[in-house]
């Protein structure tokens, strides 16, 4: 469920994802298209983090 709210909620949120996470690309943002996964697994490639650490990082974003 809380996959779909994200979804809904992802042409908010693209623009604040961007400035929070910089290193992000426009590229990196469209194929996130609103999955969670997704946007935890960019995070750890563009900045090297662990998948846990980047999935804290999104969990207290939103």
């Amino acid at each position: 469920m809380e996959q779909v709210k994200w979804k809904g909620k992802w042409n908010q949120l693209k623009g604040e994802a961007k400035k929070k996470w910089g290193k992000l690309t426009d590229d990196d943002i469209q194929q996130v298209d609103g999955d969670k996964d997704k946007l935890v697994g960019k995070i750890q490639e563009r900045y090297g983090k662990t998948k846990e650490e980047a999935k804290k990082e999104v969990d207290s974003w939103n």
